[in-house]
């Protein structure tokens, strides 16, 4: 179900004109459902000014990703996920095992894109090009982009997707609409994520977890964390009691560790916690042992997909926590 700040957002974007968006903000925001529910009514044969109609034969080949003037480019790990068919090459290449599905927009499907958007409209309303996330966009994948993005063929049009665009090119932010994505209201979010199955006492414990988040919420929700365990773990941490964290995979359990050392960096410089309750926090600990904890674990985030080894690597992770939240300030 499309949330209620999605639709807001798309009846404002449909109200403007404008041949390229870039839709950013931090990710769990709905960057990648604005930008389709958008290219759709782009493309919808009776559209309204809230979208699409969602019957009509345009809206039925975009759901069954088969839509003749929709491109969309997403690294390919992204478009297996999704459903969206790969090029023919692509696939055999990944089922002949020639090669691992690219987690970067390639350059080839840039170029495959760059020569659709030159094509004539086959249903008439135009041509779309949906890149997301925009960031994953090497720099020669971007520049084969930019000289469209200048200067487009009259009926295309493009909607970039990210959640860091501090990382795309200047030139290719200078020549797209910026609209920043909008922040639910915790009630707004909480009723939505219940809608889509959450319990209603889990729902506010994920929305604080994934940091007033919905999509990352919901993601935590679907791989199977327990709101009551994520309230409990980090004073079960300090008592030496792993149990809760110890299935978590590598990645997960570096985030949810920075997630708990922000909010008690937080605390000790005055100001609210925002993924835990304060209750929830054990006592501070020496702002010194977090800076290097913090420091240490912003290191292992840059290679944690590629652990040697996970459960050494729990190991020292858990020692380090440990070590960090038995510190204390001095007087």
């Amino acid at each position: 179900m499309t949330a209620p700040w999605i639709r807001a957002q798309l009846r404002q974007l449909l109200a403007q004109r404008g041949h390229a968006w870039l839709l950013q903000g931090p990710s769990g925001l709905g960057q990648y459902k604005l930008a389709l529910d958008l290219a759709q009514a782009w493309l919808c044969d009776e559209p309204t000014p809230d979208g699409a109609c969602g019957h009509c034969r345009s809206c039925h080949q975009v759901e069954v990703r088969s839509h003749t003037d929709l491109a969309v480019l997403l690294p390919e790990t992204e478009m297996l996920a999704r459903g969206w068919p790969l090029g023919e090459k692509a696939q055999d290449d990944i089922d002949q095992k020639k090669r691992k599905a690219s987690r970067e927009i390639r350059v080839e499907a840039m170029r495959d894109a760059i020569e659709f958007a030159q094509r004539t409209s086959g249903r008439g309303r135009g041509k779309v090009v949906l890149v997301y996330p925009a960031d994953r966009m090497n720099t020669i994948t971007a520049n084969t982009l930019l000289k469209t993005l200048e200067e487009p063929p009259g009926d295309v049009r493009f909607v970039l997707a990210t959640e860091a665009a501090h990382l795309l090119l200047p030139t290719i932010r200078s020549r797209c609409q910026a609209h920043p994505m909008a922040w639910p209201v915790a009630a707004e979010a909480e009723g939505w994520l219940q809608e889509e199955g959450v319990p209603a006492a889990a729902a506010p414990v994920l929305l604080r977890a994934a940091g007033g988040r919905p999509e990352d919420a919901l993601r935590l929700h679907r791989s199977g964390l327990d709101a009551r365990a994520w309230s409990q773990w980090p004073k079960a941490l300090v008592r030496g009691d792993a149990g809760a964290i110890a299935d978590w995979g590598p990645a997960d359990l570096v985030e949810s560790l920075q997630k708990l050392c922000h909010d008690l960096l937080a605390v000790r410089s005055g100001a609210a916690p925002r993924f835990f309750e304060a209750t929830d926090l054990p006592p501070p600990a020496s702002v010194e042992a977090l800076t290097g904890w913090w420091r240490s674990l912003a290191a292992t985030s840059r290679t944690v997909d590629h652990p040697f080894n996970a459960g050494l690597m729990l190991e020292d992770l858990v020692s380090q926590a440990r070590a960090a939240l038995h510190s204390r300030s001095h007087p």
